[in-house]
């Protein structure tokens, strides 16, 4: 029988698992006996089984079925979810250039992106979208998924709008362009000798944009960097390399990869960085994993400078794309990768699949997030670093040089409330928005907004009243435990929808005890060089 489009994608895909992409011609007769049997089995469905089979659906559920017996990171990815996971590693997407909310059923423009499409035609904060291409999307019930059908589309397309500014109907077009996904999303001088740069993930554009950034700070002359990896889960290896590159001398080793078919691979320093002088400090936590291990790794383990936070997520695998005709993917593990002492962090995975993924929430089951204490590491995986030789473990992600347990005292269920259900930012759009002019009026700068402006009480009974609305029940003594979390988180809010989300992080770190930690790690000589001895 005829192999159909299903099974010869299946067999593709088993010809990337055994070795890589080969030049063969595909004989029945030729096929190993597994190979055969999997043919077989997909002849005997087709012919035989009682009810009509969807062919593509049968090849892929045996695709996936086969890489979840291998490691958490080899996957199957459909054609449709290619393009939404390689969006934000791209570090664009076509668009009209609005950050957009829905508030009270209206799609309302929070900014337009300084010099993207919509800002050139007009288009301003505050603007409520009526109609797209002639369709209705006001009261209607839309969601994000839908105005991003709407909005989205290839550059040079034009999309109509119809636009309620203060109860004036405006008609603009817009043709989409490219817009930028920013992966370095603060910078700014943390005191007068720290430079903080905020990166969230590792894209194609992330080593330009923190040159950028580096730019944009160098009339501060600043001497020390902090460089904030939380919550980074990583991305282009070549990202993580070029930003490690900036911080460590010429030749050093940055990182090496090996796998049982993969031979050995190194990636060096290659040129003379932007800042590798001068004292440094690394953020991490346990969502900071695979990239952001590899920069965290290469400055701990040449004693660049200095790790502050949690252990790490550990993810030491890493992954090749291999392409179908239709669009679809495989990820598939293909080598380990390696710190400069040596040592691997990806963390055990032999439990399965759901207990790899429960990890990190036993963690915090195990008081790993408050007491460093209830860390352990196999001694039989203990490494040195490269300078000071000191000890560092491998197996399980990057264990900080300074940890810092997460601060859970201003944390509250009514606030947790307040926040999930939406009800925060809500206030804070509807705010904003109704104080807009008088808000730019009196604040021309972020250092005066962030001296003066204080959060009122007015704002905080509408946030409480707000969330009675939406039942969730008023709680003094909750209110109480989190108010300078609410206040705080309020503030930043505010600073984001007016300036940018460098000063919603600027404003938001003041509450951040590893962020402390570091600017006081920082400003005193004598404990930053004992603690890279």
């Amino acid at each position: 029988m005829k192999l159909k489009t299903g099974i010869r994608k299946l067999i593709i895909a088993l010809i990337v698992i055994s070795g890589g992409w080969v030049s063969v011609s595909i004989q029945a007769q030729s096929l190993d006996k597994n190979l055969q049997k999997l043919q077989l089995t997909y002849q005997l469905i087709n012919s035989l089984y009682v009810d009509t089979v969807n062919d593509t659906n049968l090849a892929e559920e045996a695709i996936a079925g086969m890489l979840k017996s291998l490691d958490p990171h080899s996957v199957y990815i459909s054609a449709d979810e290619v393009a939404a996971m390689n969006e934000p590693l791209d570090g664009s997407f076509d668009g009209i250039g609005i950050q957009f909310n829905i508030l009270e059923d209206t799609l309302m423009v929070v900014t337009p992106l300084i010099g993207g499409p919509s800002e050139k035609v007009g288009i301003v904060a505050g603007d409520r979208i009526v109609t797209i291409d002639g369709d209705n999307v006001a009261g209607i019930g839309i969601k994000n998924s839908d105005v991003f059908k709407y909005l989205r589309g290839k550059k040079g397309t034009k999309v109509k709008l119809a636009i309620n500014r203060k109860g004036q109907v405006l008609d603009f077009t817009v043709v989409r362009d490219k817009i930028p996904i920013h992966s370095v999303e603060a910078a700014y001088m943390a005191d007068p000798k720290t430079a903080y740069i905020k990166i969230t993930r590792f894209a194609l554009t992330t080593h330009k944009e923190f040159l950028d950034a580096l730019n944009k700070l160098e009339d501060e002359n600043y001497e020390n960097m902090i460089i904030d990896l939380r919550g980074n889960g990583g991305g282009y290896l070549k990202a993580a390399i070029d930003i490690a590159d900036e911080l460590i001398g010429s030749d050093k080793l940055i990182v090496y990869t090996q796998g049982l078919n993969s031979e050995r691979r190194e990636h060096h320093a290659k040129k003379r960085g932007r800042f590798e002088k001068g004292k440094l400090v690394v953020l991490m936590d346990e969502g900071s994993a695979s990239a952001s291990e590899i920069v965290a790794g290469a400055v701990q383990d040449w004693d660049r400078g200095i790790v502050i936070g949690r252990r790490s997520f550990g993810k030491g695998l890493v992954q090749r794309p291999f392409d179908f005709p239709d669009g679809s993917m495989i990820r598939l593990t293909i080598a380990k990768y390696y710190t400069p002492s040596g040592r691997c962090i990806q963390k055990d995975y032999s439990g399965g699949e759901e207990e790899y993924r429960y990890e990190i929430g036993n963690r915090y089951l195990h008081g790993e997030m408050a007491n460093v204490d209830s860390i352990h590491f196999d001694e039989t995986l203990k490494y040195e670093t490269k300078v000071s030789h000191r000890t560092v473990y491998g197996g399980g992600g990057i264990m900080p040089d300074v940890f810092v347990p997460m601060d859970t005292t201003m944390y509250s269920d009514y606030y947790r409330d307040l926040v999930a259900s939406g009800t925060v930012n809500r206030v804070i759009l509807t705010y904003v928005d109704n104080n807009r002019e008088l808000l730019k009026a009196s604040y021309s700068s972020y250092d005066q907004f962030n001296s003066d402006f204080e959060v009122s009480e007015t704002l905080v009974e509408e946030l409480i009243k707000e969330g009675e609305e939406e039942e969730i029940e008023r709680n003094d003594e909750e209110l109480a435990a989190s108010e300078k979390l609410m206040m705080t988180q309020l503030k930043a809010l505010i600073a984001r929808d007016l300036f940018s989300t460098s000063e919603y992080f600027e404003t938001i770190n003041s509450l951040s005890s590893d962020y402390t930690k570091a600017l006081d790690i920082l400003s005193t000589k004598k404990d930053y060089a004992q603690l890279l001895k």
